[in-house]
């Protein structure tokens, strides 16, 4: 994890104090209710059109707001405190109830053959794609923030692991951009796959649980090959999401050890360091505790699934209202290369993975 350790100066400033957070509570509203509409239209679009997912109509929807030329000023100005704020705390929230997704017993029910397979893509993917990154001469975090989005769950691990890192809100919002774009382009392209690449009902939904980003493209792309393909899709991926918690762990172990030379570099001492194990990552470490348990009753956790879709979707609202597509045109011919490596990583060492244990 050596190469986690190279973090840039944290640019987010100190944590207000409790005082000062419930004065600005208030600015936050404005921005609030404007994540909470475009939740509503992203909902509304992914009822209307049932392959859309909804967080990626979400996701759509902060960076068509972002641009429009009235409400683009009311984002830049008045909204952004609360759509800053939705992209971090309730990305956190919703981390830690996808927790309740995956019980351990699922993970165990794989097999041993599948698990490898899951513990190969997730390392080939994360460490060519940050690799690729770095070669490419991407600035800030956005390597590392994209290889974390491909290799676990899409935006919940941008998200996540840009909270660990301290990553700039720019580097986030344009990670999340890719890899939900590249995450959509998926539910298009692998089913049309499927058969020209001799894979089964249950082959075509391990290898979609392995290879696509986000929770919601997985069941999109999945279900178009009938049940059990989206029943070994969504126990592959939640298996992948299981990952999140110990990369998170290092990327802020990493970070604490690079405040720490900091530290004995005579700068930045008055900084706050990162947490060893950010709070969420435990929250969601206690919610798989939970599901495995099996404390909750199949009502609540339908409610907490509904609750997870709707927090997460009024995080990537947020970020996507942070998208600057002047800004992200200037590297975005570095950013669509990156996309289609670490696509054909995924995708190429998912296969041959599903086609050895099968």
């Amino acid at each position: 994890m050596a190469l986690l350790g190279e973090r840039p100066k944290r640019r987010t400033g100190h944590r207000a104090p409790a005082a000062s957070a419930r004065r600005t509570a208030p600015a936050a509203l404005p921005g609030l209710a404007l994540a909470a509409c475009g939740t509503a239209v992203a909902w509304a679009v992914h009822r209307l059109s049932p392959g859309v997912p909804m967080l990626t109509a979400a996701v759509v929807s902060g960076v068509v707001a972002a641009h429009l030329p009235r409400l683009g000023r009311f984002v830049a100005g008045a909204g952004r405190p609360g759509l800053s704020l939705a992209g971090k705390r309730l990305m956190r929230l919703g981390v830690v109830l996808l927790g309740l997704e995956l019980g351990l017993g699922d993970v165990l029910g794989l097999g041993w053959a599948t698990v490898g397979l899951v513990l190969v893509v997730v390392a080939a993917t994360f460490c060519g794609t940050l690799w690729l990154g770095r070669r490419l001469g991407l600035p800030g975090d956005q390597p590392l923030l994209v290889a974390a989005g491909y290799s676990i769950c899409g935006a919940s691990a941008i998200g996540a692991v840009g909270e660990a890192r301290g990553s700039h809100e720019r580097d986030t919002a344009a990670s999340v951009a890719l890899v939900t774009l590249c995450g959509t382009l998926a539910i298009a392209v692998l089913p049309l796959l499927h058969h020209p690449l001799g894979l089964d009902a249950s082959g075509f939904g391990r290898w979609v649980g392995a290879g696509v980003h986000d929770v919601g493209q997985v069941v999109a792309t999945a279900q178009t090959a009938g049940p059990v393909a989206l029943r070994e899709a969504i126990v592959v991926k939640l298996m992948r999401v299981l990952l999140l918690a110990p990369l998170v762990a290092a990327v802020a172990v990493a970070a604490v050890r690079r405040g720490r030379r900091t530290d004995r570099a005579g700068a930045g001492s008055a900084g706050r360091r990162p947490p060893l194990v950010p709070l969420f990552v435990a929250g969601f470490l206690l919610a798989v505790a939970v599901r495995t348990a099996d404390l909750l009753p199949p009502g609540a956790l339908g409610a907490a699934s509904t609750v997870r879709e709707i927090v997460l979707a009024a995080a990537l609202v947020g970020l996507g209202s942070a998208v600057h597509l002047p800004s992200l045109a200037r590297s975005g011919a570095r950013l669509a290369l990156l996309g289609a490596g670490a696509w054909v990583v995924v995708a190429g060492v998912s296969y041959v993975g599903v086609l050895l244990t099968s």
